[in-house]
């Protein structure tokens, strides 16, 4: 619940803001200490005098009024969760962009809390490609979305873009508060990221893997109060915060070391790094030169960490594997779930652009070792990973 929460209330230019009057009432009625800001635009759609009584905290809208600065950094991490309501389109596009033009974005831009978005805005404006594209980046950041509904619009259509109800976004609010502790006293093991096989001191073998979705799921169960341990190979994604420790290799031989040494404190064990199946007999200690029209290299098997760690794993233990297939992806994924000895997995079929190494975005099936299965729409891989990490949650308090 929000009570005794500290809640900072962003209210851009949209005719939505009359409902960011009930939602901060609903807010201080729930136990919450809450501050609003808005933006020079909301003023002529709800007034700073009503916020200002219902809330009982001064609103702020200007960076400097009446020879007063305000502190923008200071209020930025004073709260323990900023929430858009009403998010209008020019505002996500600041947002998005980085420009920093008012106090609105500028307590944004020094935010150190998580944020929640709540958007409002005509059906086209929402359905346009760079709306969209903007609030693509905006969650890649790891803010959460409150979704539009679809209902009656201030232009006179009916279509999406109408802001989630007062009620809806306090639901919201409440299951962030709620599940932030849900992960607290277990230890999880991920990997994430690629492998890469060397050849020779400059060449390797590898694969596209950007350690997205790997590390997507570190910062999820973290900010669920999980101890979290994240083994990555090679990767292009920014390394989550939040990690009790994070070890980085090359190889899958180093992976398979580390992950051997770590399991063992584990209750969770996520196997999402896209790991060679072969690597090189032999490495050459020098960079190989072109001699021929073709260069043969023998390759063997590396070892299988999954594999592995079903035969080890203790019977507390969740284990959980990942395929990436692009064909006949059920019959893969429960042969590999029954192979490997592994409690689910997840499978992710490709799709060219939309899934997949280095896609923003997947599609993912859950395929439990009791039968159960779990399917997912097309999300943002911060949205799956929270799929996934409450399926998790479902698997251990079965």
């Amino acid at each position: 619940m929000p009570a005794g929460k500290r809640i900072l209330l962003g209210i851009s230019g949209s005719i939505a803001a009359y409902k960011s009057i009930l939602l901060l009432r609903l807010l201080v009625k729930s136990g919450a200490e809450v501050k609003v800001m808005m933006t020079p635009s909301a003023k002529a759609f709800v007034s700073p005098l009503v916020l200002a009584t219902l809330s009982k905290q001064p609103v702020v809208i200007e960076l400097s009024e009446n020879d007063q600065w305000e502190n923008h950094v200071a209020l930025g991490r004073w709260a323990d969760l900023m929430i858009m309501a009403p998010l209008s389109c020019n505002t996500l596009a600041k947002m998005a962009h980085g420009i920093c033009d008012n106090l609105f974005m500028a307590v944004y831009l020094s935010a150190t809390c998580p944020v929640m978005i709540a958007p409002a805005m005509d059906e086209d404006m929402w359905k346009h490609p760079a709306t969209q594209e903007n609030l693509q980046k905006i969650l890649a950041r790891g803010h959460q979305l409150i979704p539009v509904t679809h209902g009656f619009l201030a232009s006179g259509l009916t279509g999406e873009g109408r802001m989630a109800e007062p009620e809806d976004i306090l639901a919201s609010i409440q299951l962030h508060f709620d599940k932030r502790n849900d992960f607290a006293g277990k230890n999880i093991l991920i990997t994430s990221g690629a492998t890469h096989e060397a050849i020779d001191p400059v060449r390797y073998i590898g694969n596209h893997a950007s350690g997205k979705m790997g590390n997507a799921l570190a910062a999820s169960f973290a900010a669920r109060g999980a101890s979290v341990t994240l083994i990555t190979g090679p990767a292009t994604a920014a390394l989550p915060e939040g990690m009790h420790q994070t070890i980085q290799v090359q190889s899958a031989q180093a992976m398979y070391e580390a992950v051997m040494q770590e399991a063992k404190h584990a209750d969770v064990l996520m196997m999402a790094a896209a790991v060679a199946d072969y690597t090189p007999a032999n490495v050459s200690p020098q960079k190989i030169k072109k001699q021929s029209e073709e260069l043969t290299l023998v390759l063997h098997r590396t070892k299988d960490i999954l594999k592995t760690l079903g035969v080890q794993k203790s019977p507390h233990q969740l284990l959980i594997g990942f395929a990436l297939e692009t064909e006949n992806g059920k019959e893969y994924a429960l042969k590999k779930l029954a192979d490997k000895n592994a409690d689910a997995i997840v499978l992710n079929m490709w799709e060219e652009g939309k899934t997949g190494f280095g896609a923003d975005t997947n599609r993912v099936s859950i395929y439990e070792k009791n039968g159960t299965e779990h399917h997912f729409e097309l999300k943002t891989k911060k949205e799956t990973a929270e799929d996934i990490v409450n399926t998790v949650k479902k698997m251990l308090d079965a």
